[in-house]
């Protein structure tokens, strides 16, 4: 089976093409808005302005999206940047720094297609991606607990590895996971 193609009910999960670009855009700017209440901000979201030059035109960079028909109506990307931003612990930026870590980001469903297993799937994508391309050792994210039905999603695929809520809740509320890369199989010899 590929895994950067899979349905998921009447959905289809994919690798994003060009076309789907200003779909996903909207997804992500309308889960900033909307969801988190904050909007767009410069030094956490640049890579929404390009999506092709981050995501498309980036080896070892990949934005999937799941659609319904023509509607991309979810996001997933990787990237081969470690935590930056918003300002997390030393030691998680110093672990997760560097190319050798895939880190899933924009994992956003809008929110009258949920609980149909699009995460999941998204995430599945994602990780069989990772798990394709050469030099990934470790999958980061992290996640805003404040958003519903986040933490307990991420507690379904991902291992905890530092939660660093500050009990405020006007900041960030966020806990730090990690997602272990699954092992191919190789081909057998056809000799």
């Amino acid at each position: 089976m590929n895994t950067h193609h899979q349905a998921a009910g009447s959905y289809e999960v994919r690798l994003a093409t060009h076309a789907d670009l200003p779909g996903a855009r909207s997804v992500m700017l309308d889960t900033f808005y909307r969801e988190f209440g904050y909007g767009y901000s410069p030094q956490w979201h640049t890579d929404v302005i390009d999506l092709a030059a981050t995501y498309l035109e980036t080896p070892r960079h990949a934005l999937f999206v799941a659609v319904c028909g023509d509607e991309v109506v979810g996001t997933t990307a990787v990237r081969a940047q470690g935590p930056a931003s918003p300002p997390h612990p030393a030691w998680i930026a110093e672990r997760y720094s560097g190319d050798r870590t895939a880190q899933l980001f924009r994992v956003y469903v809008r929110a009258e297609h949920r609980r149909r297993g699009l995460a999941r799937a998204l995430v599945d994508a994602a990780v069989g991606f990772v798990a394709e391309t050469p030099g990934y050792e470790q999958i980061y994210l992290h996640t805003d607990t404040r958003i519903a039905g986040a933490e307990g999603f991420w507690r379904s695929v991902a291992k905890e590895v530092c939660d660093a809520r500050d009990g405020d809740p006007d900041r960030n509320q966020t806990v730090h996971f990690e997602i272990p890369i699954p092992v191919l199989a190789v081909p057998a010899d056809p000799r």
